[in-house]
């Protein structure tokens, strides 16, 4: 049994018809990647998964546990924990702050010191700025402090939405690099991303998304080098 299984979600926005029969997997350890263009899908994925948007039809289940139907503050106390689109931090809280929200709902004091310290470990850049309000952080700082801040409720399934938005090419690396060794240190990712070279460079295996539905799985080395992928999503002709 894969760690975490989407069978045949449907999602309305009202009268719009946003996922059309989603269906995925993803194995325990492994990072897998929801590629495709704006308005495809990918965001509402997650969010249906987490609980945040409702889907009319389907399951996701996590370690064999039905979850579909559960408020969204259940679907987190399971496991399932998302770093969202746009970061989303807490603008006036400081950095230690926003990470202490992370583990709210946590009582083991001794262990969320220890993942605090694997936060700064991670971002020593939070670290030098342990006191200094979330609003006056860079942009790629607070794509850091919001990855930070999942990891402090200590995902069984990390959910990342476009954690390259908006990012210079370096700080793109960066952050790819701390998936990387996240993913070393045994966090199992679910990674939303428009940059699709990248994300098929970390990935073990990606689905392709066009308007709703899923039209292609496969491991990333073979889609990377699908003739289609690499014309519609890599940029290459």
């Amino acid at each position: 049994m894969a760690l975490l299984e989407v069978e045949n979600l449907h999602t309305y926005y009202g009268k719009i018809h946003a996922l059309k029969g989603i269906s995925l997997t993803v194995e325990e350890g492994e990072i897998v990647t929801l590629i495709g263009g704006n308005g495809a899908g990918k965001t509402t994925t997650l969010n249906s998964i987490c609980g945040i948007v409702r889907s009319s039809e389907g399951r996701v289940v996590l370690a064999e546990e039905d979850i579909t139907t559960m408020p969204p503050h259940e679907i987190v106390a399971r496991g399932i924990i998302q770093s969202p689109e746009g970061r989303k931090i807490f603008q006036r809280l400081t950095v230690v702050e926003n990470l202490e929200m992370g583990a709210y709902t946590r009582t083991d004091h001794h262990e969320i010191a220890r993942d605090l310290d694997f936060v700064f470990q991670t971002f020593p850049r939070l670290k030098e700025r342990i006191k200094q309000l979330g609003g006056t952080l860079s942009g790629g700082e607070q794509q850091m402090l919001a990855i930070g801040r999942a990891l402090m409720s200590r995902p069984r399934v990390l959910l990342l939405d476009e954690p390259s938005m908006g990012l210079a090419p370096l700080l793109v690396r960066d952050i790819f690099r701390v998936i990387e060794y996240l993913n070393g240190h045994g966090t199992t990712i679910l990674l939303v991303e428009q940059n699709a070279l990248m994300a098929l460079a970390v990935a073990h295996r990606g689905y392709v998304l066009q308007t709703g539905r899923i039209t292609m799985s496969d491991t990333a080395q073979a889609l990377r080098q699908n003739e289609m992928v690499r014309a519609a999503y890599l940029g290459e002709h």
